[in-house]
């Protein structure tokens, strides 16, 4: 994993005390939803060996966030953040190389995400970083009763 700095800032493991700063975060990007507990996604990540949830760090200020695991198949990457203040500085570029290096590491042939359709800042960024669109439809289904 490399930390080094991204524009003032380094990146590095979600540590202990960051909750309240990465949910903020999360909001400020417009990344949560009602049907999603941000605690409980976290912890997930945390309780799952083959998930990271990357942290960029400006000083004490938590500027950028990247969750990313392993299923066995794929990779998949969720609740890329960039502080809006500081977009444009390299952040989510950065943390999107730092996962795709984890994802490396641990024998993954291919990363995956979703983006909501009508998000076309985030499909543009991807885009760049030469992120392809697949032929696929997304089904799911809520196994906690939390269908919405």
């Amino acid at each position: 994993m490399s930390t080094e700095p991204t524009g003032s800032g380094a990146i590095r493991p979600y540590r202990n005390g960051d909750r309240d700063q990465v949910i903020a975060l999360w909001n400020a990007c417009g990344l949560t939803r009602p049907w999603n507990d941000p605690t409980a996604d976290i912890q997930r990540s945390l309780d799952t060996a083959t998930s990271e949830l990357f942290i960029h760090q400006d000083a004490d200020r938590i500027t950028g966030t990247l969750m990313v695991g392993y299923d066995g198949h794929r990779g998949w990457m969720y609740y890329l953040a960039a502080d809006p203040a500081q977009r444009g500085k390299g952040i989510a570029r950065a943390l999107v190389a730092v996962a795709e290096d984890f994802l490396r590491d641990q024998g993954c042939p291919k990363v995956e995400l979703m983006v909501r359709t009508d998000n076309t800042a985030a499909l543009g960024f991807y885009d760049r970083l030469g992120y392809e669109a697949q032929d696929v439809t997304v089904r799911a289904k809520w196994l906690n009763g939390n269908a919405q």
